[in-house]
């Protein structure tokens, strides 16, 4: 069997089908790649660009190539010896009648025999908020009309793009009525009366869109109506959407297991051991999880780790500096004193989320808590609900049909002793507590701690991956999945305390620096860590380009567009993608990426405009502003801004180097997002899943003193990976040494080894570093302990190793990265 030493994630879909992905295990063999890390291959939605809307559990995607190229696909790893994990999307399906499940819900509603497939609150209708404007509204202009498809015999509604079919006693009634035929059905579609009964008549009910957060009657993924959530607990349902993905398993073509949004389910632990006891003790399981800053993976779960949201936050303590980030929290509140208070804003994104976005799934668990505590007023467990809410300090606890942990009582107590200071009583708020650490035995409390667990993650992600990571725009670099952008940066000694644990609990976990969730490139990131190097001139050169285009801001009605913190925002996300070289870039497309985002942003904010509640003349407003940043008629900014980047440029190149060489030797399993390889200057989706086909074209080998950055980490990547191949154990079960520094840069350097049995590898990069002179090092070394004293050589020069302590000025010669191998 194929030992997991590194992943490959691609993004199947678009260009990259299993041919494509067939040609491409040659390249992958020769980076060094151990498994490829695939997005789900699951029949999907018509169109989709991601995979997650999955319409058919149990077919792979005629898309991609189907279960003949997928086979294909599979038989040329093999020969290559090489393995693949899949992607796969347990708590959701697309609400679509390209779902068959789905399509006979809505023909049969609770009869069906997939109604309890799907998470549907059955004591109302099924709702579907496909409106774009109210149903009167939508029944007067005659939107709807009736289409009788012979293929399958079922008669449909017809809205716009959308066909839902009519329930079969409908279908059985129209057909006796006025038959089948187009103009008949057509005359019955305009009249207004008649349709409105027929419509009332259905297992379903219409709505506008903007009411799904009031009145949805199914659990969805996050605000996605057109994603219903799945009862895998159910074990029927499990057996049901785990078919394929089991029997591909054990034929020995896949090898491991990514799965989605672990949080949504009801009960993650009993899933998890239901899919561990299907897949057998062998295979490769890791978690989509985001954990909070002290929080650990439970440890009862049979996975391997998370998929390394927890690593990104890492790299930042170690690339940033607190001095030049305190300065650029000083400037920052100058030009916008609200959006600086991270506590103020969390508490304000999080009741957003609570009082509107997710306002029906708050309301539902209200009258499930009145409903177990009918002493209580209403008003009173609704006050105590918003406040704990607000108050999760994670994403979620874990108890479910058994007593909370330790760990979440823990949370549970410090949730509600966070609650009690907002409100006026409190007895409602400990009967809430007791109720979630499964101290009530009331035979709706176990629906209640369900309940209230799926919703605290999406309240959560939303209140601050969607809303406050958009709004707080001191460093947007570390407005990342997982990161606490308002802590101070850890420490050297922190980082290596956080490897410590990794390799104590989750030593196989991935590894990751960019994902298709990552809010940025780790590129970008690595640039953008880089400004708090040199603040006073970022700061300086913020004020000087507000002032050089204040003629490009609009004066509106409720303020300037775009106001301070939305500058404040663009100019850092400009830094970020700025290419390397202005002249031979692409600036059309620069500029409507740099646009694409910019809408993206204010809307995510949800200050000024929102995805629910557009405002067009800010919108237009501030993509104004931003494109005019590129127009010929700005070469003096376009000449500045160049100019002032060239330094921190030179900056992110260091720290992504850095960044990279810790990824590939730390505790846990590099993840190389597609394209990364090369430098990754992305934004957020869908900007993150362009093609980067002109990557894999270019298979020429970068030498050791390669002198583009490019080139350089995928050289960097290549040595690396080959070697963990060759000494897999060294880097799974090698003992993380953490080694000290001296000198006068001792505080620049980051040093480990990784020790297993004789093999020793030693990484050693330069972090916080400037413009260093010849003698900027001096006298600054790593002190070897006297047990790795060996004959060592740097893997990625090929150049033996001095005896004794390591001097960074010899080290560095050629450049800025070591790593040391050898046997003791």
């Amino acid at each position: 069997m194929t030992v997991l030493t590194s992943t490959y994630r691609l993004q199947f879909r678009g260009d990259v089908t299993f041919d494509k992905a067939t040609e491409l295990v040659p390249y992958l063999k020769d980076l060094g790649i151990s498994h490829v890390y695939a997005s789900p291959i699951l029949a999907a939605k018509k169109g989709s660009t991601h995979g997650y809307d999955v319409t058919d559990a149990n077919e792979i995607d005629p898309v991609l190539g189907g279960r003949e190229r997928f086979d294909a696909f599979c038989a040329a790893l093999q020969q290559a010896s090489m393995g693949l994990i899949l992607d796969i999307v347990p708590n959701h399906m697309a609400a679509s009648v390209e779902n068959a499940w789905w399509r006979d819900v809505l023909q049969r509603g609770s009869g069906s025999a997939y109604a309890g497939h799907f998470d549907i609150d059955w004591r109302r209708k099924l709702t579907l908020p496909l409106l774009g404007r109210p149903f009167e509204e939508s029944l007067a202009a005659a939107d709807f009309h009736l289409r009788y498809e012979a293929t399958n015999g079922c008669v449909y509604l017809a809205y716009f793009d959308d066909l839902l079919p009519l329930s079969i006693e409908s279908v059985e009634r129209l057909a006796a009525d006025i038959g089948t035929d187009a103009e008949r059905l057509h005359a019955f579609s305009r009249d207004a009366a008649a349709m409105r009964k027929l419509l009332a008549e259905q297992h379903w009910q219409l709505l506008y869109w903007k009411d799904a957060a009031e009145n949805l009657s199914y659990r969805r993924f996050f605000e996605v109506a057109g994603l219903v959530g799945m009862r895998v607990e159910d074990p029927r349902v499990f057996d049901d959407t785990h078919r394929l993905i089991i029997e591909l398993v054990r034929s020995g073509q896949v090898q491991g297991l990514r799965v989605d949004h672990i949080d949504g389910l009801a009960d993650p632990k009993g899933y998890l051991e239901h899919l561990r006891q299907a897949v057998g003790p062998d295979t490769f399981i890791v978690v989509e999880k985001i954990l909070a800053r002290g929080e650990t993976l439970p440890a009862d779960w049979p996975v391997s780790g998370t998929t390394g949201y927890e690593f990104i936050a890492a790299m930042a303590d170690l690339f940033v500096n607190e001095e030049g980030l305190r300065k650029l929290d000083e400037a920052y509140r100058s030009v916008s004193e609200e959006d600086a208070d991270f506590a103020a804003g969390l508490r304000r994104a999080k009741l957003l989320m609570v009082e509107r976005n997710f306002a029906g799934e708050t309301r539902r668990l209200t009258i499930l808590a009145c409903s177990i505590f009918p002493d209580f007023d209403a008003e009173e467990i609704a006050a105590a609900l918003r406040e704990l809410l607000v108050a999760f300090p994670v994403y979620r606890t874990y108890g479910y049909r058994r007593a909370a942990s330790s760990d979440d009582v823990a949370v549970i107590e410090s949730a509600c002793e966070k609650a009690r200071s907002r409100l006026p009583t409190v007895d409602a708020l400990d009967a809430l507590g007791r109720l979630l650490k499964g101290d009530v035995a009331a035979a709706e409390a176990l629906e209640f701690r369900a309940r209230f667990q799926q919703l605290s993650g999406p309240i959560m992600a939303k209140a601050v991956e969607d809303t406050l990571f958009y709004r707080y725009n001191r460093l947007i670099a570390l407005n990342e999945v997982g990161g606490e952008p308002h802590m101070p940066p850890g420490s050297v000694a922190a980082f290596h305390q956080s490897m410590t644990d990794r390799f104590r609990r989750q030593r196989r976990g991935l590894s990751a620096t960019s994902t298709h969730d990552t809010k940025r490139g780790e590129d970008a990131r690595a640039r953008l860590y880089g400004l708090t190097q040199d603040p006073d001139a970022w700061i300086a050169g913020v004020e000087r380009w507000r002032n050089m285009n204040s003629p490009l801001r609009s004066s509106l009605a409720d303020g300037p567009a775009p106001e301070p913190n939305i500058e404040w925002m663009l100019y850092q996300t400009l830094a970020g993608i700025w290419p390397q070289d202005l002249e031979r870039a692409d600036r059309n497309a620069l500029k409507e990426r740099f646009c694409a985002y910019a809408l993206k942003s204010i809307r995510e904010a949800k200050l000024r405009t929102d995805w629910m509640d557009e405002n067009p003349s800010y919108e237009h407003a501030v993509q104004a502003y931003a494109a005019a940043l590129f127009s010929e008629d700005n070469q003096d900014f376009i000449r500045d801004f160049d100019r002032m980047l060239r330094p921190f440029m030179e900056l992110g190149f260091r720290n992504s180097l850095s960044q990279l060489l810790i990824k590939l030797t730390a505790p846990g399993i590099p993840d190389i997002y597609q394209g990364t390889e090369g430098l990754d200057f992305s934004l957020v989706d869908p900007d993150n899943r362009r093609p980067v086909g002109h990557l894999w074209t270019d298979t020429g080998a970068a030498g050791p003193l390669a002198s583009d950055a490019a080139s350089l980490k995928r050289h960097v990547i290549r040595k690396v990976l080959r070697y963990r191949n060759q000494h897999p154990l060294l880097f799974l079960e090698g003992e993380y040494v953490p080694l000290e520094t001296s000198g006068a840069r001792a505080s620049n350097l980051v040093a480990f080894a990784r020790v297993h049995e004789r093999e020793i590898a030693i990484t050693i990069v330069p972090r916080l570093v400037d413009m260093p002179s010849s003698d900027f090092w001096k006298d600054t070394a790593v002190t070897m302990p006297r047990e790795l004293n060996a004959p060592l050589y740097d893997l990625l020069t090929d150049k033996p190793s001095s005896a004794g302590n390591l001097l960074a000025a010899q080290l560095f010669a050629d450049h800025s990265l070591s790593l040391l191998v050898g046997d003791r």
